[in-house]
């Protein structure tokens, strides 16, 4: 497999990561995010404001009712809500954001990516963690060089 691009490399390194838009329901993309997270041995915490549980666990309404630190956040909602989940983790000092997208919009918002620029917030824009979190499946691995190809993936 191509070589891992560093900022995903140094995303993946912290331990805490909250997945925002995970939903009750099984058509969010955030959901496959935090349960290989979590199955990699991340303290994958999921969020929403309108769940109160998700897969069985707490889940929580915003990046600020986290206890504790949180090393980074994957954003797996609609691009409106980006900006807000930025914002939520630049309050909560979170180290990076991690905006997921394959193919269209995904979750990138030119305003979230802007707000990180200006706060100096490290934020990868495009792919998502199952196409680097070991083992890779099949259809990730796909998605991966599909979407390098393209010119779609972290650099």
């Amino acid at each position: 497999m191509a070589s891992v691009p560093k900022a995903v490399t140094e995303f993946l390194q912290g331990k805490r990561i909250a997945v925002a838009g995970v939903s009750r329901g099984s058509d969010s993309a955030a959901n496959p995010v935090y349960r290989k997270l979590r199955d990699c041995g991340y303290e994958a915490l999921p969020v929403n404001p309108n769940a109160t549980q998700v897969e069985g666990v707490t889940c929580y309404p915003t990046l600020a009712s986290i206890p504790g630190h949180l090393d980074g956040v994957v954003v797996a909602t609609h691009p409106a809500v980006s900006l807000q989940i930025v914002q939520q983790a630049v309050e909560c000092q979170v180290r990076s954001v991690w905006f997921h997208r394959s193919f269209g919009q995904g979750s990138v918002s030119e305003a979230a990516v802007q707000e990180c620029t200006k706060r100096a917030m490290p934020c990868i824009v495009g792919g998502c963690p199952l196409m680097y979190c070991e083992p890779v499946d099949f259809g990730h691995r796909c998605m991966r060089a599909l979407l390098g190809w393209r010119g779609r993936l972290p650099r």
